[in-house]
């Protein structure tokens, strides 16, 4: 296993455009702490986003996985192109000569997605502490560590979402194309639903249950979007006689969902890789 990593490690040493764009991964996740220094004056009313609550303990746990997780785009580039690179290249012909089994080329390239994975999860963890630890007004040990599911979620999101990048670098063998692949998913999912909600069944829920099963869909929802569970907001909902109903919590099923198709990304591109005369 540690062969297998240090030969993807040594590829990403000298790949300088997946440096650039995990380094500016990396920055736009510490931008979040910006957040908390803007502010709004009208007049006599001064507005911070930080006083809102946003970086409470344990709200922030959902907030920042939340707001992380858009930003996993640019590592998804990052794969694709490791990915296409080595076709380009040719060093997957290469590492095949020089001994390296389709199944463990597989297995090198899913180490780098859980890599990227960890570390990225371990940074949001780092500065979502950080800056709880500087704005929440919340600092008990027990409501520190409580919510911490949503980093898991998170970790399961993204290896999710990074195991879908490799699948399509994979299968397309060019980054533009690859790329291309995914928002085409992207959209057939959202219409395939729209279809089955206001066409074919004409019914949220039965939508709503359906659709939690596309990939894509799997991966968005398994972190739900906070901005509702914020206290001003549901204050502000409260006085105008609305309430939101909504459970934010983690869902294993979701969890398990997007797991499962972890491993059929994985398993496909090893199929494909098999099959496929290099």
């Amino acid at each position: 296993m540690l062969r297998l990593l240090t030969i993807e490690l040594h590829k990403l040493k000298y790949n300088k455009p997946a440096k650039v764009i995990s380094l500016v991964y990396f920055i736009l996740i510490t931008f979040i702490a910006l957040i908390a220094s803007i502010e709004f004056n009208y007049g006599e009313i001064h507005f911070r986003l930080a006083d809102q609550g946003i970086f409470n303990f344990p709200y922030i746990w959902h907030f920042n996985t939340y707001v992380a997780a858009w930003l996993k785009i640019l590592l998804a580039i990052v794969i694709v192109s490791m990915m296409a690179n080595e076709y380009s290249n040719r060093t997957l012909k290469q590492n095949l000569i020089d001994g390296l089994s389709k199944k463990e080329f597989i297995v090198s390239k899913f180490l780098t997605v859980i890599g990227f994975a960890l570390i990225s999860t371990l940074f949001v963890f780092i500065v979502s502490l950080i800056l709880g630890l500087m704005f929440s007004d919340y600092n008990e040990i027990g409501i520190i560590f409580s919510d911490l599911e949503y980093l898991l979620a998170y970790f399961v999101k993204i290896l999710g979402f990074f195991s879908f990048c490799l699948f399509s670098g994979i299968l397309v063998k060019r980054s533009a194309f690859a790329l291309g692949f995914l928002a085409i998913c992207f959209f057939a999912e959202w219409i395939i639903y729209a279809l089955l909600r206001w066409q074919i069944f004409n019914d949220k829920i039965i939508a709503d249950n359906i659709s939690q099963f596309f990939p894509l869909m799997s991966i968005f929802n398994i972190i739900g979007e906070p901005g509702s569970r914020l206290g001003a907001v549901q204050s502000a909902a409260s006085q105008l006689g609305e309430s939101f109903d909504k459970d934010y919590s983690v869902q294993p099923l979701t969890v398990l969902i997007v797991l499962v198709w972890t491993f059929l990304f994985i398993y496909w591109s090893y199929l494909i890789l098999k099959r496929r005369d290099l």
